[in-house]
C-alpha cells in the first residue's frame, strides 16, 4: 500500500462505482473487497483507478462528496477528453463547468487536456489570460478553441 491513499466514503454505491471506474480507466483493478455477509454487498474495498490506489467504504447517507475534492484526469488530447467525457455522461454524470463533471456517485472529476496546462504556462500574461478566459466559458474543454484564444492574444 502507498504511504498515503485516498479513502472515498460512498453512501451505498461503492460496488457500482468500482465497476464503472475500473471499466472506464485503463490501469484499473479491484485488489480486495469485504462484503457484508457471504453474499452481501461490498462494504469496503481497495482498488486502483488509472494507476492510483484508493480505499472505499459504504458509509451510509451521512457521507457525501463535495467539489472540495476532485479527481484530475490528465488527457493527452481532445480525443481522450471526449472519450472520458462521453463515458461519464453515458453513465449519468452531470457536466458542470471548466472541464468539471460530477459522476453519478457524487464524485467530481476534472477532465483536462495537457495542451491547456501548456498554454496557461505561457510566460506572456496576455496569452495565458486569454486561454484562461476562454476556458472559463467552457463546460467541456475544447482544445481548438483554447489554441485559437492563445494564438489571437
Amino acid at each position: 500500500m502507498n504511504k498515503v491513499t485516498p479513502f472515498l466514503m460512498f453512501n451505498d454505491q461503492l460496488e457500482a462505482a468500482i465497476k464503472f471506474y475500473t471499466a472506464t480507466f485503463p490501469g484499473s483493478a479491484v485488489l480486495n473487497v469485504a462484503r457484508t455477509g457471504a453474499d452481501g454487498p461490498i462494504s469496503s474495498a481497495e482498488f486502483v483507478v488509472g494507476g492510483q490506489r484508493f480505499m472505499g467504504y459504504n458509509g451510509g447517507s451521512y457521507f457525501s462528496f463535495s467539489e472540495g475534492v476532485s479527481l484530475y484526469v490528465d488527457c493527452v488530447d481532445q480525443a481522450e477528453v471526449d472519450d472520458y467525457w462521453d463515458k461519464l455522461v453515458k453513465a449519468g454524470a452531470t457536466p458542470t463547468a471548466c472541464g468539471w463533471i460530477k459522476d453519478p456517485f457524487g464524485l467530481s472529476w476534472q477532465i483536462v487536456p495537457r495542451q491547456f496546462m501548456k498554454l496557461i504556462a505561457d510566460p506572456n500574461p496576455k496569452k495565458s489570460q486569454a486561454v484562461m478566459a476562454a476556458m472559463l466559458k467552457m463546460v467541456k474543454f475544447d482544445v481548438a478553441a483554447l489554441e485559437k484564444a492563445h494564438a489571437e492574444a
